[in-house]
């Protein structure tokens, strides 16, 4: 088993904010996978991560005497690790003098901290490869990813059987249950893309579900939703009304009617009923998005983009969000009219104006929310999110008053 070490670049790792406040860009799904495990599966190995300090101590890394340094936000394909395979002793891949990966042992890799692109031993990729630089790459980038996950996943594996009570419209090969995935009563349309069902997870009847579509290990979408583009719902998700070209990291819920499009939720975000998402403007100009790098909004080339929340955030009912909207950590956001574009981390509020959500009343609603799924909030899981409260007082201009 090789050992991977996926590094996190500081400037990439700040454009993917806010959600890589909580975890290293690897720790990003994307497709059915996160990308950890795409190249954990791609290179038959086991990852670990170089990241930000108060991440490490539960995302540590792990050194061997022979280690497979890769970019972590740099997702795997054939021909790029059929190149990272071939790599010999201290030897690196690079694109335009960047480090793409590299094969060091641990003397080596106790100096890359002190090394850069001129002191390796590189040669020039040469191969296509996709990054996820952007947040809006995660849903971008999707349908290709789900693709290329369905492909590798389901090779030369059986499918659980598919109730006959569905409809399904295209190749029924393109659909694969995991063992104890339930549907019942709901149109499949995989004409275009595959349809992954995961372990325990369930599609409740009367949902109209168009490929791609990745629901992840206990997942689940409702009764009547309709869902179609390539969206990912990761595990112990639940989703219903619309969504499209969506991803939800884990233990999200978009439970009720209302829509979401072209949008990133982290982990343990709720929206709550009618919620709903613009994501593109009434003058289909080029969206702006709040960059954290430049503290601005800044341009991004695209044309569709709704809504980008960190982890533990919540949205109460009948929430509209504008389009391009940025909500960092542990945020609380109600009330009538469209918030601000940008609402900084552990903030409480809305349109009519934002104060700060204590450090401690979010502790307590993280715990309980996490308990209800059986999980443990960990001390280190506080001190990340103490840490986040800290880094981003900045933020919470009001604070300041």
């Amino acid at each position: 088993m090789k050992n991977i070490i996926l590094f996190d670049s500081s400037d990439t790792r700040n454009h993917l904010l806010p959600l890589t406040y909580t975890r290293p860009i690897a720790e990003l799904r994307i497709g059915i996978l996160t990308i950890r495990e795409k190249w954990e599966h791609w290179l038959e190995g086991v990852a670990s991560h170089i990241t930000q300090d108060y991440l490490a101590e539960k995302y540590p890394i792990n050194i061997a005497d022979d280690n497979y340094i890769i970019d972590s936000s740099i997702l795997p394909n054939e021909a790029l690790c059929n190149l990272i395979n071939d790599l010999e002793y201290n030897q690196a891949l690079l694109h335009e003098g960047e480090l793409v990966a590299a094969r060091l042992d641990d003397i080596h890799l106790e100096r890359l901290g002190e090394m850069d692109a001129k002191d390796f031993n590189g040669v020039e990729v040469g191969v296509k490869f996709t990054q996820v630089s952007k947040v809006w790459h995660i849903f971008q980038h999707n349908h290709a990813e789900l693709c290329l996950d369905f492909q590798q996943l389901t090779n030369g594996r059986l499918s659980q059987m598919l109730s006959k009570s569905n409809q399904v419209i295209g190749n029924p090969s393109n659909i694969f249950l995991e063992e104890g995935a339930k549907v019942e009563c709901a149109i499949l349309n995989v004409t275009d893309a595959p349809i992954y069902i995961g372990k325990n997870a369930e599609i409740m009847e009367g949902a109209m579900i168009r490929g791609g579509l990745a629901l992840c290990e206990n997942a689940q979408v409702k009764m009547g939703a309709k869902l179609y583009g390539a969206n990912t719902i990761g595990p112990n998700c639940k989703v219903g009304g619309e969504v499209g070209n969506s991803v939800l990291l884990a233990n999200s819920n978009k439970g009720h009617d209302g829509y979401l499009g072209n949008s990133v939720l982290g982990e343990w975000c709720n929206l709550g009923a009618d919620t709903n998402t613009s994501n593109l403007k009434n003058t289909y100009e080029e969206v702006k998005l709040w960059s954290y790098v430049e503290q601005r909004f800044a341009k991004t080339g695209q044309q569709f983009l709704g809504l980008v929340m960190g982890d533990h955030s919540k949205a109460g009912i009948n929430t509209m969000f504008n389009t391009g909207t940025v909500v960092g950590v542990a945020t609380n956001v109600f009330g009538t009219g469209f918030p601000r574009n940008f609402i900084p981390s552990f903030a409480w509020g809305g349109h009519e104006g934002l104060i700060s959500h204590r450090y401690e009343q979010a502790i307590k609603t993280a715990t309980i929310v996490a308990a209800r799924r059986n999980i443990n909030l960990s001390d280190i899981d506080k001190s990340i999110l103490q840490h986040i409260f800290d880094a981003t007082k900045a933020e919470r201009s009001w604070e300041k008053n």
